[in-house]
This record gives structure tokens, C-alpha cells and sequence, in this order.
């Protein structure tokens, strides 16, 4: 049964689609699964879980002045916790959802769990002179802010705003190196210290002896710097707040100032003695603060901390949706999928097919045209691939066969013509001795030995042609001086020459020594002298001459005659072609010598070329290796 290349090329590569989507799904669905429930069971509360999610998210929107990038984390978070995750806009606009990178997105719970806005966030209070925020200082929290609590305390100093707020390497290597100072001085008076371990600042801390217990244990806490100001260990430049933080504050006292100005309220400026910050406080410690004169302080905190952190999002929390291949949902969604990806893989490999199969077509045609005897066969080629190399070598292969069957036409035609000619002769000189119309004297016989004599060269030019194709043509090199052949052909050629009134001679300058075949180079330097005195008129010169041309020898044979047309000059050297169409016999010659000279010089690794200007004569030139 036949099949057609494409459909077998559709069909094996819609298998090789639909393998691929289901392999991937089966892949994804049980390393997702088995990797969620490895998370779920490393939980131990949900809410742990949501606050840690809650701070995470908080800490990258202090690093970043963008939301840009964050469904990295989202994507960990949600593998690591078994939780959905989504961020939205205030607007609603989704910046990431982990159900979405899944493949599925269910719509958003109505409610977010949280909103993340750590340009709110409490750093150093801006009415409190300790500098201690209020959640970290202990403070209850309601439950409404449950998250923003948590979230305040895992950022601890790093707080947005806070002193130790985005110290730079530097910073935090003067940071160190002061410490270290101080925990030196510390251990030099005989206070017992312990320097901690670089926290998410980036930097050390302090742990000092506080006191004994009743039994005489010592008792260590971390200090805060309120604590530690007044303590003459302790560097001036210990607590020093980072230059972003100072900027912010900055920007922050100021808009401040301008929005209670505004405002009409009344405010001190406090400085907190460790850290060196600003405060607006309330005139004489005023408490509680006027609604204006809390909205202008949080006002400015948000505004002077908007262009270093990233902006105010919703957080939604939920049960992660795990895309199932094999759950009614799912499935649906696996084979709409699949549908999609065969369709388009469908249409891809039909136009690509075509595209293919069309040229294989057109040659498939143009070949069996040509079977049938339609030589003139060719198929249209566009492109350059390798279906197109494919089509010019067709083109190529017809154009040859159509050449060479015309070639053999033309051979067995102008054979025939050639043979006819002198079995005519003597078939109707026999024919007419036998009458006894014309005697069988000595004149008739010699008159049948030249027509003998001409089939007998034709035979013998057909029989060189044959084993110069076959291969079979064979020479006998040997060092040779070509002058000295030269020579020979002249003398050979002078009586035929005196007969046509023509003057031939040779032009040579000294030994020309070369590895030839004598007798097979005799005879085509004899081919062109023949041709050249039948075609040059009484009166005329024909020159034979040898030079030496590079690493060989040029034979030229040179003459004066009537020329040849310059479009027939690329034909010269086809058998048979004569430039002369005629089929007159007047100038003698089969038309096979060119070729036959030709076949001659390429088996001694040699060339022949021809130049000719009409009325002007014709100079053929070989060109030979000396070795």
C-alpha cells in the first residue's frame, strides 16, 4: 500500500506532540504533589506559616523600590508553604499569583489576608524619645494588625526608617570595627561581654552582664543603645544611624513640619540621644496627640519612604491549587491543551509538509515526462535548501541527457551521411564496371582504394572516439623533444600543403623535451596542420611553433585561411559540428578530427583552446606539462 510522505510525516509528529504534552503533565502533577505534601507536613501552624509568608514578602518590599520581580519568591514561598499566594494592586491589578504560574487561576478569595504597605511600618517613633518601636518594645497588638505586628518584630532595627535601615558594606564594617572596640574596652574593665553573631543587619551586636542572679549566676541581655549611650566604652559613632536613614529623616521632619505648619499645630523637635535622629514630638509631651497632628506625622513618614520601598499591596492567602491531570478539572483542561498544541502542531506540519512534498512532486513528474521520452522536462526551483540544490541538479541531469541525446542524433545522422558518401562511390563504380558503362582499369581501382581509404579513416576516427569514452584510450609516454616532432609533422604535411599553394613551416627555438605519447601527439598537432592547410587559400601560410609557456610547452599551429565566426568557436571541438554547415565535400574531413584531438591532449593532462577572427585566420594552441 502506498503512503503518502505526508501524512506518515503529520502523523509521527502529532504522536511525538501528544507524548510530550501527557509526559509533561504526569511529570509535573506527581513531582508538584509529592514535593507540596514533603512542605505541608514540615508545618506545624498555618498561621506560623501565613506570618512568615506576611514577613518575607514584607522584607523584599524594604529592599525594593518595586514590585517588579517578586513572583520569583511568590513562586518559592508557595512550593515551600503548600499555600496560594497572590499580590494584587490596590486597584486589583495581579502583580504575581503562584495559581496562575501553575496553569490554573481561580478567582482571588473576596477578602485579602493582609496588606502590605511597609512605608507604615514603625521604625523609630516620631514621638517617642527612646526610639524603641512600640511592637518591638512589647506592646499588644490588636488583631487586626496581627501581621504587621509580626512583621515589625522579625525586621527588628531593619525596619524601614529605623537606623540601621540599608547600611552599606561600609557602614557595617565600621559598624563591626566599633563594636569591637567597645566589647574590648568592656572585657579591659572586667565586664563580662559577648559579641553576637552578624544578625539581618548585616552587623554585630552586644550581649553585657546586667547582674547576678541569687546564687551568684550572671545574668546577660542585649543592651539597646538607649541603654549603652551614656556608656564610656561605647564609640560616639557606635549607633550612628545609616546615611539612608538620615536622608529619610531628613525628608521626613520636613514635610512634617510643613503639613503641621499647615495645620496650625504646635511641635517640638526631639533628638533621640543614641541614634541621633529627629523627632516631631507634641509641645511639653502633649498626650494624646491631635487626629491633624498624627495624620501629618504618619503623612510624611509614607511619603518621605515611598521612593525607597516598594509600594502598598494586598496580600491573598489560600490552599494552593495543585493542577491535576487526572481530576475532572483538570482533565478537561489536559486535553483542551493537548487539542491545542495537536491542532497547531497540525497546522505547522501541513503547511510545512506541502512546502516539502510539492517540489518531490513536480520532480517526480518531470522525471516520469522523461521516462516517457520528453527530454525537454524541467521543474521549477525556488529557495536555496536542499530540496532546491535538489531541483538545479534535476535541471542539470535533463539539460545533459537532452544535450547528449541530441549529440547522439546528431552522430548517428552525420555517420551515416559519412558513410554513405563512399559506399555510394563505390557501389555505383562497381555497379557501372559490371554494366561495362566504365572500364575496370588501373585509374577505377585507384579511385575505389581513396573512398576505401576514407571509410577506413572514418572507421578508425569512430574507433578512437569509442575508447576515448569508454576510458580505454590508451598512450605510451616517453621523453620526447617536441621541436623535433614538430618538425616531423611539417615534413609529414609539406607535399599536401605544396598542393594547396600553401606555405608551411615550423617555428621552433631549441629542444623542447616533454613526456609524450610520439605517435598520439604526432597525430593531433597532425589534425590541426590537415585542417589548417584544407581551409587556408592559395597563397596563404600555415606556422607550426613551440615555445616554452611556465612549467610546459605550447604547440600552436597558425594559420591565415578565411577564420572561423566567434559563435562558433565554443562548438569547435563537438564531433561533427562543422562551422561550415554545408554537408559539401570539397574540403574533405569527417568532422572528427577536433574531437578526436581533444580526447588526444586531455590524456596527456594538456588543454587545446582555439581563437579565430574572420578573414583574418585561426591560431589552435596546445598547451602541454614538460613532465
Amino acid at each position: 500500500m502506498r503512503r503518502s510522505v505526508l501524512l506518515r510525516f503529520l502523523g509521527l509528529s502529532l504522536a511525538v506532540a501528544l507524548g510530550a504534552v501527557i509526559a509533561t503533565a504526569v511529570i509535573a502533577t506527581y513531582s508538584t504533589s509529592e514535593k507540596l505534601q514533603g512542605e505541608l507536613d514540615q508545618n506545624t501552624s498555618q498561621l506560623q506559616v501565613d506570618g512568615d509568608i506576611y514577613s518575607q514578602l514584607s522584607t523584599y518590599a524594604v529592599d525594593n523600590t518595586t514590585w517588579s520581580g517578586v513572583d520569583k519568591l511568590v513562586s518559592t514561598l508557595s512550593d515551600q508553604t503548600g499555600r496560594r499566594i497572590a499580590l494584587t494592586k490596590p486597584d486589583g491589578t495581579v502583580l504575581a499569583d503562584s495559581a496562575r504560574m501553575l496553569g490554573a487561576g481561580p478567582d482571588l478569595p473576596s477578602v485579602p489576608a493582609a496588606t502590605i504597605d511597609v512605608s507604615t511600618q514603625p521604625g523609630v517613633s516620631m514621638w517617642s524619645t527612646s526610639g524603641v518601636p512600640a511592637v518591638a518594645a512589647g506592646t499588644a497588638a490588636p488583631r487586626s494588625v496581627t501581621y504587621r505586628a509580626a512583621t515589625a518584630v522579625a525586621l527588628g532595627s531593619q525596619a524601614p526608617g529605623s537606623p540601621d535601615w540599608g547600611l552599606t558594606d561600609a557602614e557595617k564594617h565600621e559598624r563591626d570595627r566599633l563594636t569591637d572596640e567597645a566589647a574590648a574596652c568592656m572585657e579591659a574593665r572586667g565586664t563580662d561581654v559577648t559579641k553576637t553573631e552578624p544578625a539581618a543587619g548585616g552587623y554585630a551586636g552586644l550581649i553585657v552582664e546586667s547582674g547576678q542572679t541569687s546564687d551568684g549566676a550572671t545574668v546577660k541581655q542585649f543592651q539597646d543603645p538607649a541603654t549603652l549611650a551614656n556608656d564610656p566604652c561605647v564609640p560616639p559613632g557606635l549607633y550612628a544611624p545609616s546615611a539612608k536613614a538620615k536622608a529619610v529623616n531628613v525628608d521626613e521632619i520636613q514635610r512634617a513640619e510643613r503639613c503641621l505648619d499647615s495645620a496650625g499645630e504646635t511641635y517640638d523637635l526631639g533628638t533621640n540621644s543614641a541614634y541621633g535622629l529627629l523627632s516631631v514630638v507634641p509641645v511639653d509631651g502633649q498626650s494624646p496627640a491631635s487626629a491633624a497632628f498624627a495624620t501629618c506625622v504618619d503623612t510624611a513618614r509614607t511619603e518621605a519612604l515611598a521612593p525607597y520601598v516598594a509600594p502598598e499591596a494586598k496580600l491573598y492567602l489560600g490552599a494552593k491549587s495543585t493542577f491535576n491531570v487526572f481530576s475532572g478539572e483538570g482533565l478537561a483542561r489536559t486535553a483542551a491543551t493537548a487539542l491545542g498544541v495537536l491542532l497547531i502542531a497540525a497546522l505547522v506540519m501541513v503547511f510545512a509538509g506541502r512546502r516539502l512534498v510539492r517540489p518531490i512532486l513536480a520532480l517526480t513528474g518531470a522525471a516520469q515526462r522523461m521516462t516517457n521520452g520528453d527530454h525537454a522536462a524541467r521543474v521549477p526551483v525556488t529557495g536555496r535548501d536542499e530540496v532546491a540544490r535538489l531541483g538545479h541538479a534535476f535541471n542539470a541531469m535533463a539539460e545533459s541527457i537532452q544535450h547528449h541525446d541530441h549529440q547522439r542524433k546528431a552522430m548517428v545522422s552525420d555517420v551515416a551521411h559519412e558513410l554513405r558518401t563512399p559506399l555510394a562511390n563505390i557501389k555505383g563504380y562497381l555497379v557501372a564496371s559490371e554494366d561495362g558503362v566504365v572500364p575496370l582499369d588501373r585509374e577505377l581501382v585507384t579511385s575505389l582504394l581513396e573512398e576505401a581509404g576514407l571509410l577506413e579513416r572514418l572507421v578508425a576516427d569512430l574507433q578512437d572516439l569509442a575508447l576515448a569514452d569508454a576510458g580505454k584510450l590508451r598512450i605510451h609516454p616517453e621523453l620526447k623533444d617536441l621541436s623535433e616532432l614538430a618538425q616531423q609533422v611539417v615534413s609529414a604535411h609539406r607535399p599536401a600543403a605544396e598542393a594547396a599553394e600553401v606555405t608551411l613551416t615550423a617555428e621552433v627555438s631549441g629542444p623542447a623535451p616533454a613526456v609524450v605519447d610520439n605517435a598520439r601527439i604526432r597525430q593531433a598537432l597532425g589534425n590541426l596542420v590537415s585542417n589548417a592547410i584544407r581551409f587556408t587559400p592559395s597563397g596563404g601560410r600555415v606556422l607550426v611553433g613551440v615555445r616554452r609557456d611556465g612549467n610546459g610547452y605550447n604547440l600552436t599551429v597558425a594559420d591565415n585561411g578565411t577564420g572561423i565566426s566567434e559563435e562558433h568557436l565554443p562548438y569547435l571541438f563537438d564531433r561533427f559540428y562543422r562551422a561550415e554547415q554545408s554537408r559539401s565535400r570539397t574540403t574533405g574531413g569527417s568532422g572528427l578530427g577536433l574531437a578526436i584531438t581533444k580526447h588526444l591532449v586531455e590524456a596527456h593532462h594538456g588543454t587545446i583552446a582555439a581563437t579565430s577572427r574572420v578573414g583574418h585566420g585561426s591560431t589552435f594552441t596546445i598547451h602541454l606539462p614538460a613532465r
